[in-house]
């Protein structure tokens, strides 16, 4: 029954809602998790993704939604509302409190609900559950029956697949405990146990007339228990009002309780007689309750009236021994007294006399560090004099740490470390002052005193002081100083540039320095551009020198023992710098971080010095370009500017290790122009010369020889040096090697024009593929124009040609064919000047060669076609009658011969012999066809005969022209058609 109560309220102990029947329900749950699971089993439904509670009457839960809820919002439902609330359903479904509003004992007697309850009863808590009422002890819940039915128990749970069960072996460290361990103790409390008994037989006789009757191993326990019992019985009539450890009368509830008002209230007087007598039995109760409580305190009296004697007893012994140990401790005071006086005193005295003196020395010595502190003010401005700043900021640094560890609190020096932090700041000051005087003065000196550092040692100083205060300033403000400086060096030279020139009136008002300045000549002009180039690079040397001296001085700063500036004068720079560092005894004043954030600064800083120089310097070319000055320069004079700047550019880059595009870039842009003027002047310059091109055999100049022979020789596209060859007389041909051409005049001037571009490639390098383009379309030109003037007949309208002979087309030909020698030549001179993807521009020359190519067969084709309309016109009039050779056959040799000659001293022989070798075959065809149409067959009769005649005299006709004496062997037999 009190199991049951219990199950009451904890709502997981039972199912309210199942029938008997269920197994699950028959029984109770051991524990909330086999109650939750009970749950899910019976009283949950899935419906699609959800879960729907059903726990409650008529299947419906009232705290869950009925739509359901996600698996892990339902077992925080069922944890929360099921499990672990405060309320149990009972099985009717209707929910009762597990606590009532007030507590009735066994007599019938209510005792208020209110009442607070702050410490343990033993009354009431007598019956509480404890772990000793447990039925399952740890070795069953660890050994679940139903583990097997589970994926995992508590200890792969939380410790993972890998945790196995392993024996547990003894402790060695624990003794084996039998029961002879407790043999002594048993003898040796068995006597005093023994005597305890015969004090509660006595006590109790009842008990001991029934001694006999009851083992005797089990008498004494019985006994204890009956006496126990008989107590509580007795205690048990008095209610648990009495008995709680809070009982207090002026409580108003707990009054009420004790003395009920229905029994002490005298307003009606019909009832004084009940009333009465109601009072007297409170008393009368009250009373009984007293006397039960007073023979529960005489019994115990008298259980433990031989201990109270005992303890009065042993009060009498410890009063004598009290009284002996007090006179001890009076003799044992009076020795310690006297060996205090004799022994310790002298030697307390002797080390009091030590600390004094040890006091009064370390007073001295404060007093010195005193003294030492306050003459820091003088030193400090005596090491400004001499720019020690470093020296100065450590005896500032020091003299803090003196004042806040070793002389905190001292008043005469409260003031002294504020004012030495303004001096701190007067230091800060002082030396960016110093730097930007430094600066200014080392990069404005006169340019003739060179590119060295006037006074290393005070910059050295200055340096050391803003690292060792990590003001990393400095590097801005001497990049703007040696700006400015730039900008003034730049000025300062075209203004004397301006005035020394001889043409120019500078005292009237010609306009801003820029007007004046365009008015110099080119001389002039390239004289003052190179003068600034010079200066400028002056300029750059002394700030590399400062680069080299600062990346010194940073990694000395740095701890770093080998310095990263300029290799080349380091000598006596180094040395020094690495002396003062030695002589100062510097610790390591920036980090590595730093050091490098610095190091970076400072080759940033002289590559914007070098773009603002070029900036300025890019000003100075646009103003003088404005009247389109440099787009008027001579090839020779804009080469000149051209090699000064590219000159002045590699100069800079040295200095700051990378490219600086904006000078370069304004030269590019003047450079296209020039390019577009210089392709202008050649195009048209070529265009006319072929206008007015006769295509006649020219004699060749010696300075065209030596070019070409130039070229041979060194592999070279470039002009020769001139020299005075007056005396050489012209050539016939042209000699390339062991070839020669005949050519016109024009192809002369166009292979010059081609080694001049090629000069411009070197002189201008980064306009390579707007020249190659210009190149390869005057390259175009020259072919196409001189299809139409040769091809296309277009001289004969020009020059008033009579007709477009086989000679002029041969002499077309051998001009295209020296062009294609050279090509290949100019193909390999821009190929090594192109980079990158500007690479994929060596296709044109190929598209050219190709072009070139198939030019110089259609001249050959017309050639061909000329002499074979010629022998087509003469076979067509041919009549196969005597005479033989027949006026037919001696006119085309005749024109044969004579075509020969136009050509022999304009074409190799090679191409003449294929030349013969087409117009025969053109002729074998023609003769072919006209004696097929006289029907004419190799039949041995006359006609056959006087054909063989005429054949013989056309091949007789060619035996004493070179090279074409066996081009007619088999002409007898190809013009017979074979039977």
């Amino acid at each position: 029954m009190e199991e049951l109560n219990r199950t009451k309220l904890v709502p997981w102990k039972r199912c309210n809602f199942c029938p008997s029947s269920t197994s699950s329900s028959s029984q109770l749950f051991k524990s909330p998790r086999e109650f939750a699971q009970h749950l899910r089993d019976f009283h949950c439904s899935k419906e699609g993704g959800s879960f729907v509670c059903r726990y409650g009457a008529n299947r419906v839960c009232p705290s869950l939604p009925v739509e359901g809820v996600s698996d892990r919002d339902y077992e925080d439902h069922v944890a929360r509302d099921h499990v672990s609330a405060f309320s149990a359903m009972s099985t009717d479904g209707v929910t009762t409190t597990t606590g009532s509003t007030s507590q009735t004992d066994k007599s019938g007697r209510s005792s208020p609900e209110n009442v607070p309850v702050s410490q343990p009863s033993v009354v009431e808590d007598q019956h509480k559950w404890t772990i000793y009422h447990s039925r399952v002890n740890l070795p069953a819940a660890l050994n679940d029956p139903r583990l097997a039915k589970r994926e995992t128990d508590i200890f792969t749970k939380t410790w993972g697949d890998s945790f196995e069960r392993v024996k547990i072996l003894p402790s060695p460290y624990l003794p084996e405990v039998n029961r002879g361990t407790f043999e002594r103790y048993i003898q040796k409390t068995s006597g005093r146990y023994k005597k305890h008994l015969k004090n509660a037989v006595s006590a109790d006789p009842q008990s001991a007339n029934q001694k006999d009757s009851l083992p005797t191993k089990a008498f004494p326990a019985l006994l204890h228990h009956k006496q126990l019992d008989k107590s509580c019985d007795d205690l048990d009539q008095v209610p648990k009002l009495f008995l709680q450890p809070n009982f207090s009368l002026e409580n108003v509830e707990t009054f009420n309780a004790v003395f009920p008002w229905t029994q002490v209230e005298t307003s009606k007087p019909a009832q004084q007689g009940n009333k009465r007598q109601s009072s007297k039995l409170l008393q009368e109760k009250l009373s009984h309750y007293l006397d039960i409580v007073e023979v529960q305190i005489a019994r115990q009296v008298s259980c433990k009236s031989e201990a109270f004697f005992h303890a009065m007893t042993s009060h009498d012994d410890l009063n004598n021994h009290m009284l002996q140990t007090c006179a001890a401790i009076k003799h044992l005071r009076d020795k310690i007294h006297a060996l205090d006086s004799i022994l310790v005193e002298g030697s307390l005295k002797v080390m009091k006399i030590a600390r004094m003196r040890s006091n009064a020395a370390k007073f001295y010595n404060k007093l010195k560090l005193m003294a030492t502190v306050h003459q820091t003010q003088p030193t400090i401005q005596l090491l400004l004099s001499t720019s020690e700043f470093v020296g100065a900021l450590d005896l500032i640094s020091t003299t803090q740490e003196v004042l806040t560890l070793e002389l905190a609190g001292v008043t005469c020096f409260r003031h002294l470390g504020p004012q030495l932090a303004e001096m701190e700041k007067v230091i800060d000051k002082m030396m960016q002052a110093d730097f930007a005087g430094n600066a200014s003065k080392e990069l404005n000196r006169d340019l003739a005193e060179g590119a060295e550092i006037m006074e290393e040692d005070r910059l050295v100083s200055i340096l050391f002081g803003l690292l060792r205060q990590r003001k990393f300033y400095f590097v801005d403000s001497y990049r703007e100083e040696a700006c400015t400086a730039a900008k003034a060096v730049i000025k300062q030279t075209v203004i004397e540039a301006v005035s020394v020139a001889d043409d120019i009136d500078t005292d009237s008002n010609v306009g801003s320095l820029a007007d004046q300045m365009r008015l110099l000549n080119f001389p002039q002009w390239m004289e003052m551009l190179t003068k600034v180039f010079e200066n400028v690079v002056i300029l750059l040397k002394r700030v590399k020198a400062f680069q080299d001296v600062t990346l010194d001085v940073l990694n000395i700063a740095a701890g770093k023992s080998k310095t990263t500036g300029s290799s080349q004068d380091t000598d006596a720079e180094t040395t020094h710098i690495h002396h003062l560092s030695v002589d100062n005894d510097m610790d390591e004043m920036i980090s590595v971080y730093e050091h490098t954030r610095v190091s970076n600064a400072m080759k940033d800083m002289i590559g914007q010095v070098c773009d603002h120089a070029h900036d300025r310097c890019v000003k100075l070319l646009m103003a003088r370009a404005k009247d389109n000055f440099l787009e008027r320069l001579s090839s020779s004079e804009f080469v000149t500017l051209s090699r000064a700047v590219e000159a002045f550019v590699c100069d800079c880059e040295k200095f700051c290790g990378r490219r600086s595009t904006s000078l370069r870039g304004s030269l590019q842009s003047q450079a296209n122009r020039f390019v577009t003027r210089f392709h202008e002047e050649r195009k048209n310059k070529l265009s006319l010369i072929l206008d007015s091109e006769r295509w006649k055999q020219a004699d060749v100049p010696y300075e065209f020889q030596e070019l070409v022979d130039h070229i041979a020789d060194t592999g070279k596209l470039e002009l020769p040096e001139k020299r005075n060859d007056s005396d050489k007389k012209p050539a016939e041909v042209l000699k390339v090697r062991e070839e020669q051409y005949a050519v016109v005049g024009t192809v002369l001037l166009l292979l010059k024009m081609v080694v001049e571009y090629c000069q411009c490639v070197d002189d201008i390098p980064a306009a390579a593929p707007d020249i190659l383009t210009r190149l390869i379309e005057l390259l175009k030109m020259f072919n196409s124009r001189t299809c139409q003037l040769v091809l296309g007949a277009g001289a004969v309208q020009l020059v008033g040609l009579r007709t477009i002979s086989t000679k002029n087309l041969a002499l077309a030909s051998r001009c295209l064919q020296l062009v294609i020698h050279h090509i290949p030549l100019v193909k390999n001179h821009f190929e090594e000047r192109l980079l990158g993807k500007q690479q994929n521009m060596m296709k044109y020359f190929d598209q050219i060669l190709k072009d070139y190519k198939d030019h110089i067969q259609e001249v050959s084709n017309k050639i061909v076609t000329i002499m074979s309309n010629i022998l087509e016109a003469h076979l067509s009039k041919w009549e196969v009658k005597a005479p033989v050779p027949s006026q037919c056959f001696r006119t085309m040799s005749k024109q044969m011969k004579k075509m020969h000659e136009n050509i022999s001293d304009v074409m190799p022989e090679s191409e003449i012999r294929a030349l013969f070798l087409r117009i025969n075959q053109a002729f074998v065809r023609n003769a072919k066809n006209q004696l097929k149409k006289l029907n004419i067959a190799n039949d041995a009769g006359p006609q056959h005969g006087l054909v063989t005649g005429e054949l013989a005299f056309y091949i007789e006709s060619f035996k004493g022209v070179p090279g074409m004496e066996d081009l007619n062997e088999t002409l007898i037999d190809n013009i017979w058609n074979k039977r």
